[in-house]
């Protein structure tokens, strides 16, 4: 018997259509990359065609605008183009590794070094403000309500301006003065006169001053008196001063005196009203007989023992009697180049007695009057 073959074809058929499937399968994803690559190539053209293109941007600098064409892309770059300069204290509207668009606005503003002195230092200051007030704000200086500021707050800045601020500080205190008293004299007829009495003792008064100081960065640079108020007031010193005539005992004096003795006076007392007197009088004597003083006085009348004295006409006025303690009454009638003040000369005819009679002083005299008073 012969072997019977059989049929092959849709085995072939079959082993056809695996092939076909396999290989669709593996560049299927071939495919999709290829694509994905060719899609971002695209893109990277298209950026690339987008940032070459021809823009027009604004750049301001310094307040001063200029619009500018370029193909530029990176903010850096167009500066480099344009020759402009960015410093670290410079302020840009944008990063310097930023993009740029078509009608962008781009504000640069350089910074202007100022020396700054405030509350004891002196610093340069690298800033952008335009103004001297924006300058402190920015630095963190404030001011008080009388701190005063150079150049005015309000003033443009310039390359290396000088702003100085200077604290000001005022401050107040008390003072007091003592107010002075018043001296008042006051007349008192029971008084004797030439005595004076204190009524009421004097006491100083209170005055108390505001005074202002004003200081400027801790230095006192003036001073002043903005308002006074007496505290207490001053009291018045009162003093009596006498106006009554003396009512004085006296005795009459017996005459002559002996040589080399002062009579005292021995008689009946009387009473006179004196008109002054005189105290610590210093007594000399003299004596006709005593070359160059003649027989007449400078009153013209005849010296005479136990009533003519020389005196000082300013203090006793001629031909005015005095009582002298311890002497007794004399009269004024003669004058001498040495008797001046409270000092008299008594007149004696011995010229020996008168050189005896020497220098007394602490004399009490009796100012009476151009009479004599009477003597019982």
């Amino acid at each position: 018997m012969g072997n019977i073959s059989q049929p092959d074809t849709h085995v072939k058929r079959s082993s056809s259509m695996s092939f076909a499937l396999r290989w669709k399968h593996v560049n299927l994803r071939m495919i999709i990359l290829a694509a994905i690559i060719s899609f971002a190539l695209m893109f990277m053209v298209l950026v690339l065609l987008y940032g070459t293109a021809g823009k027009s941007v604004s750049l301001v600098v310094n307040g001063q605008e200029t619009v500018v064409e370029t193909r530029q892309g990176v903010l850096e770059r167009l500066l480099d183009e344009q020759a402009i300069t960015i410093g670290e204290h410079d302020q840009v509207s944008m990063p310097l590794d930023g993009k740029i668009k078509d009608g962008q606005q781009i504000v640069i503003d350089h910074a202007t070094p100022v020396q700054l002195t405030a509350d004891g230092q002196t610093k340069t200051v690298h800033t952008t403000a335009k103004t001297v007030e924006k300058v402190l704000q920015d630095s963190n200086i404030s001011l008080g309500e009388l701190d005063k500021v150079t150049p005015a707050k309000d003033a443009s800045l310039a390359a290396n301006t000088a702003i100085e601020v200077v604290r000001v500080k005022k401050e107040t205190e008390d003072i007091s003065e003592p107010i002075a008293f018043n001296v008042v004299k006051k007349t008192d007829a029971d008084l004797l006169k030439g005595k004076e009495q204190v009524v009421q003792e004097g006491k100083e008064g209170v005055l108390v001053k505001k005074k202002e100081k004003v200081f400027e960065n801790g230095k006192l640079i003036s001073e002043q008196v903005v308002d006074q108020a007496v505290k207490n007031e001053s009291v018045d010193k009162i003093v009596a001063i006498g106006t009554k005539n003396p009512v004085v005992t006296v005795a009459a004096a017996s005459e002559p005196v002996k040589p080399k003795t002062v009579a005292k006076a021995s008689a009946k007392s009387s009473e006179m009203d004196a008109k002054k007197i005189l105290k610590n009088v210093t007594l000399t004597a003299y004596s006709s007989q005593e070359p160059g003083v003649g027989n007449r006085t400078a009153s013209g009348t005849k010296p005479t023992q136990g009533r003519t004295i020389a005196v000082d006409t300013s203090v006793v006025p001629m031909g005015w009697w005095v009582y002298i303690e311890g002497i007794g009454y004399r009269r004024a009638e003669d004058t001498g180049g040495a008797i001046k003040g409270q000092k008299m000369d008594v007149y004696f005819d011995s010229m020996s007695y008168a050189k005896t009679f020497g220098v007394k002083r602490g004399y009490t005299v009796y100012v009476i009057g151009p009479n004599k008073p009477s003597q019982d």
